[in-house]
Parts: C-alpha cells; sequence; structure tokens
C-alpha cells in the first residue's frame, strides 16, 4: 500500500498564490505517476495537474496552465502543487493521488492511491 500525506491548502484572495504538498510512504515503488485532483461543491472531481514519475513528463489541466507549477522531490517522494494567481473558481478540495500505471492518467478511476484532501479557499 501508498499513504499520501498532503499538507498546505487554506485561504488566500483572488490573485495570490498558495503551495499545496503530497508526501508519499509506504510501497513507492508501485507509484509511477502521481498528481492533484480538485473536487468543488457540486461538481464532479477533476485531474488539474500530474507527472509521470521517472520521465518528469507533466499533465496540466487547460484551466490551469500557466498558473499552477507541479514539481517533484525525488529523494523525499513529494509532489508540490504551486498555485499563482488563484481564482475563487480555483475553490475546492484537492486530493493527492498515485497510479501505478506507466503513463499519466487523466481519470480518478484510474488512480490506485488517495490523500484525504486539503482545503483551498480562494476569496474574491
Amino acid at each position: 500500500q501508498v499513504q499520501l500525506v498532503e499538507s498546505g491548502g487554506g485561504l488566500a484572495q483572488a490573485g495570490g498564490s498558495l503551495r499545496i504538498s503530497c508526501t508519499a510512504s509506504g510501497r513507492t515503488s508501485r507509484t509511477n505517476a502521481m498528481g492533484w485532483f480538485r473536487q468543488a461543491p457540486g461538481k464532479e472531481r477533476e485531474l488539474v495537474a500530474a507527472v509521470r514519475w521517472n520521465t518528469d513528463y507533466t499533465y496540466y489541466a487547460d484551466s490551469v496552465k500557466g498558473r499552477f507549477t507541479l514539481s517533484r522531490d525525488i529523494a523525499r517522494f513529494t509532489v508540490y502543487l504551486q498555485m499563482e494567481n488563484l481564482k475563487p473558481e480555483d475553490t475546492a478540495v484537492y486530493y493527492c493521488a498515485a497510479a501505478e500505471s506507466f503513463y499519466v492518467p487523466q481519470k480518478a478511476s484510474e488512480y490506485d492511491y488517495w490523500g484525504q484532501g486539503t482545503q483551498v479557499t480562494i476569496s474574491s
């Protein structure tokens, strides 16, 4: 099993920035992709950004391109999501996810492990 622990998040004003992080532990050798999803009230969980661990290929949703940056610390098995120029519509619970697949899945159902989520709230 792989355990994912998120940290960061909180409240920010529109135009501001936040950083959230996620550290994997346990059988991390099974993890080949890690990413961030978000889910706003009444909406489906959507992929925000994800990285294929060994190649650094990174996917971004169109809605966050140019504003969010996913980076990783290989030694610490940690991924970071730096969020800039935040908008009220970025408000959601952000979930870290990890997949055993050797590509970057874009569907939540294709991820094998999940964190508990961290709330990000952007005020206008």
